[in-house]
């Protein structure tokens, strides 16, 4: 399955303010629809006929462009404050106020022209900003801002903080009414992936859950030749190397991931937790790896040992980045550097992640429950190249929600081992490893092959309210 991914939609506020040069309301205007088509977002903004030079100043301006916010409330995903000129800050915070949105604002100003500082010419949009911002904070509501203070609206800079805002909005929107899967309980033995659904309900996502009991119960009618067992068979052959796995090992693969399927198409769920061991191997005889980097890789983030906490976290890396994202541990040092250290899973990786992959066993727990009962695993190297990291958890004894986030970069360097691996380095390592066990961070991190870390930390802190230490 995967998930199709709607293109943003920005509810856009050209702002006005009277004995200011009106022509660049109009042009201004035109300049930033084009940026946003250029972009592929899309645009809810008030006719240019149905206010003064189709911006807003005056009171019955916010109220018409509120009502035309209010009625596209399902489909704005954020909201534009563009100033051409000065602007007034009151029509700017009452339209956002009467619009009833609470979605992610980014605050842009235009630049004044040095040569072109005339009554006729000049801005001082600059000015207006501060305003602007000083009005929306006076009156509670978030806001973020361009990297530069004032920016033309068709340089390259103002381009990527605009795709950077969309990346905002998909985050905070997909975050408040997302839906996700827990399928069994928590490993005996990983207290460390325990976590508050009350705490994840109050910033609107829910966990719907599935014992393995009920999973195994809709496998036991599925027979080899069902076509819908068939077809996932194929599915999961052209997806990874095969050959080394018994025939009848991969056919029980192909009934469990349409069992989960069925779990997450009943209840419309965008990611999912599973309960990866022991149960599955000694009840049912396999792991369910490959299944769930089949799901990651269709951008359907599938966390291993029941960690919701851990999915939330490889769910919103991949809304921001709209790329895989994979739950790896902070496993190893690598000899004695202090910047680099390894990551490993056993592994269900989504294919996206690795220079190359196959099925395979998992060597850990083979010894325990039989190597013939723990195939379908995903492993291989973690290719080369930046990713971003993020671990989000549920502090229930603050009452809170927290998260780290950080970029990084997967090394060349040689290594022999098994399962899903990787060598990374990070700047300042140390601190990080300091920081995550004084605070008490689980030791699984989500990670995907983009630079988003920035894109996280305004969605978390400033939409979701979550405390979040970016390491930079």
């Amino acid at each position: 399955m995967n998930k199709p991914i709607r293109p943003v939609t920005l509810g856009v506020i050209v702002g006005n303010r009277g004995f200011f040069p009106k022509h660049l309301c109009v042009s201004g205007r035109e300049q930033v629809l084009a940026t946003l088509k250029e972009l592929g977002i899309n645009v809810v903004i008030v006719p240019e006929a149905d206010t003064s030079h189709g911006a807003i100043e005056s009171l019955t301006e916010s109220r018409i462009c509120g009502d035309l916010f209010k009625s596209h409330r399902d489909d704005i995903d954020g909201i534009l404050v563009t100033l051409p000129n000065f602007g007034d800050e009151r029509a700017v915070a009452n339209t956002i106020r009467f619009s009833g949105l609470n979605v992610p604002v980014l605050v842009h100003a235009f630049k004044d022209v040095t040569s072109e500082m005339s009554i006729a010419f000049r801005r001082d949009s600059f000015c207006g900003k501060m305003s602007a911002c000083n009005n929306l904070r006076q009156y509670g509501i978030s806001y973020s801002l361009t990297s530069e203070h004032t920016m033309d609206p068709s340089s390259p800079e103002f381009k990527q903080d605009l795709t950077d805002f969309a990346a905002v909005c998909r985050v905070v929107k997909s975050i408040r009414g997302a839906r996700f899967g827990q399928i069994g309980a928590r490993p005996a033995a990983f207290n460390t992936v325990r976590y508050s659904e009350k705490l994840l309900e109050r910033s609107g996502i829910s966990v719907e859950t599935l014992d393995l009991s009920e999973l195994l119960g809709w496998i036991k009618p599925m027979t080899d030749s069902d076509a819908i067992v068939k077809s996932k068979l194929e599915e999961i052959r052209s997806y990874t190397e095969t050959s080394r796995i018994p025939e009848d090992r991969l056919i029980m693969q192909a009934k469990l991931a349409v069992a989960i399927d069925r779990f997450v198409n009943e209840h419309e769920l965008d990611a999912t937790a599973i309960q990866c061991w022991t149960a599955l191997q000694e009840f049912y005889g396999v792991v369910p790896c490959t299944c769930m980097s089949m799901m990651s890789n269709n951008l359907m983030a599938s966390a291993c040992e029941a960690d919701v906490a851990g999915v939330l976290s490889m769910f919103a890396l991949q809304q921001a980045a709209l790329k895989p994202a994979a739950l790896l541990d902070w496993n190893n040092n690598f000899g004695d550097d202090p910047n680099k250290g390894v990551v490993f899973h056993c592994s269900n990786l989504p294919k996206a992640f690795f220079a190359d992959h196959q099925m395979d066993y998992q060597e850990i727990i083979a010894g325990s429950v039989g190597k013939e009962n723990t195939y379908g695993t995903i492993v291989g190297r973690v290719a080369a190249g930046p990713f971003s990291y993020a671990r989000v958890t549920t502090d229930d004894i603050q009452g809170r929600i927290r998260a780290y986030v950080g970029e990084a970069h997967f090394t060349e360097d040689t290594l022999k081992t098994f399962g899903g691996y990787g060598v990374f380095q990070v700047n300042n390592l140390q601190k990080l490893l300091q920081y995550i066990c004084s605070e008490g961070f689980e030791h699984h991190v989500a990670a995907t092959r983009a630079n988003v870390a920035h894109v996280l930390k305004e969605a978390f802190e400033k939409y979701m309210g979550w405390e979040v230490y970016h390491h930079a």
